[in-house]
């Protein structure tokens, strides 16, 4: 352990190879004692141009292509590889994707052949910040009032990586709440595209057509792929507003109110984690299935028939709209944007058994945290406007906020209770020009807390 300038204790995560230091970190009623101790080892690669090998690739992928270069979409991942390509076929005969008009940025159902909806789309040029952002509302928001618009606290143009970057969280913690998400790249014509692209277009059908065998061999026809998230569709949910309003008439049944409450909590741990700024009850689904009686006799207690056994029913939960998630700083200006379900009844409830059983063992081990960060990394560099300050800005959130779900966790704390914590950050410790060689097999951090809070503090 070594300190800063300022005193402040630092951590070293790993020496040699090796862990050092308690696998387990306590806290202390003090949070200016709190531990920082929840990754380790090296990071990304911070050299410079001169320490880099003169093999291999000194760019991201993204530097040297534009995105249009980019015309296929293949992933690892056989089942959601045929989901894209029954999209591309439905695309080619026609059944074109359809245009959702609620929400403040352009998303599209997407379908296969048959009509039915197969996933949801959101091209990056169309989020809010997009300059082909079809919602004139936005417009007028942008151009009329320009200081309240956004949020100051994310990174503009990059809520198709806060899509996939929350898929990719929740697969990697085993929650199974996200709806599988993916950053694809799709052409249709019902897409917002501008009159040059059209024209574009239209000159490349012509040519294909006037000249088949000579200019239209060398000339690809069609509107330009758009990058965007896809995610795929989830059947038989509703809005959770949907459900909360029944429940409050009609309670669930013991078994089926235990299941919600763990479906709940693993939605709170996602959204806590990556800082989700807009979780209200209508982006977040329930799927609430009532089975039939049981067509099968059960022995009673004393061998007598049962004819009176019924399953419980089942629920779900689906987190939807993660767009607005991985800020680069907790929200200190005009707004709070708070997690809208601390204020439901469910909040109240401790974190039961199972939540910690799957989770704790993940968030508490810094090699985890450490994968989780460098696969994000991955992710958020195919963005052509990729900022590593910014990005490192963003994980020192997401390690505090994983940091306060770790001692909630072990506290056996409720969601309310969670949110009521103050808000940590730990940042990497700037290696200074002397240090290089020692930062590559050390990793150092420093926690913070914030102090100022927003002007709004309850919206």
């Amino acid at each position: 352990m070594s300190k800063d300038n300022g005193g402040r204790p630092l951590i070293d995560f790993v020496s040699e190879g090796r862990l050092n230091g308690p696998d387990v970190v306590p806290y202390h009623a003090d949070p200016a004692s709190y531990s920082t101790a929840i990754v380790g080892g090296s990071h990304y690669d911070n050299r410079t141009s001169e320490q880099r090998p003169l093999l291999g690739r000194s760019r991201s992928r993204m530097d040297s292509h534009s995105d249009s270069e980019h015309q296929g979409n293949h992933f690892d991942d056989p089942e959601f590889t045929g989901i894209i390509h029954s999209a591309e076929q439905a695309i080619d005969v026609g059944i074109l994707p359809e245009r959702i008009y609620q929400g403040s940025s352009g998303s599209y159902f997407v379908k296969e052949k048959e009509g039915k909806k197969i996933g949801v789309f959101k091209p990056k040029d169309e989020e809010p910040y997009g300059h082909l952002n079809p919602k004139w509302t936005k417009w007028c928001h942008k151009i009329c009032c320009p200081c309240c618009f956004g949020r100051n606290c994310l990174i503009p143009n990059q809520g198709y990586l806060s899509e996939a970057g929350a898929s990719l969280v929740d697969q990697k913690l085993g929650l199974n709440v996200v709806p599988k998400t993916k950053v694809v790249r799709l052409a249709s014509d019902t897409f917002n595209y501008t009159a040059f692209d059209r024209a574009k277009a239209r000159s490349k059908k012509f040519a294909t057509e006037r000249f088949p065998d000579t200019l239209g061999k060398h000339v690809k026809a069609g509107l330009p792929p758009k990058l965007g998230s896809f995610q795929s569709f989830v059947d038989g949910y509703k809005d959770a507003e949907f459900h909360l309003r029944k429940l409050e008439v009609e309670p669930l049944p013991a078994t089926t109110n235990k299941d919600f409450l763990f479906q709940f909590q693993k939605l709170v741990c996602l959204d806590y984690i990556i800082r989700n700024t807009d979780r209200g009850n209508d982006n977040w689904l329930i799927k609430y299935e009532k089975t039939p009686e049981v067509d099968r006799q059960v022995e009673g207690e004393e061998g007598t028939p049962d004819w009176d056994y019924v399953d419980p029913p089942k629920i779900y939960v689906a987190a939807i709209d993660n767009g607005l998630a991985f800020p680069f700083k907790h929200p200190d200006s005009w707004r709070a944007y708070p997690f809208h379900w601390a204020w439901l009844m469910q909040a109240k409830e401790p974190f039961v058994d199972e939540i910690s059983e799957l989770i704790l063992p993940q968030i508490s081990d810094m090699n985890f945290v450490q994968d989780l960060t460098e696969d994000l990394y991955l992710l958020f560099r195919e963005d052509k406007g990729f900022d590593k300050s910014l990005f490192e800005r963003q994980m020192s959130v997401l390690r505090g906020q994983i940091l306060n779900l770790t001692q909630a966790l072990r506290d056996k704390k409720s969601p309310l209770q969670l949110v009521q914590m103050p808000v940590v950050i730990v940042e990497r410790r700037k290696v200074e020009a002397g240090d290089r060689s020692r930062s590559q097999s050390h990793a150092q951090f420093t926690q913070s807390f914030q102090h100022r809070s927003p002007f709004f503090s309850w919206c």
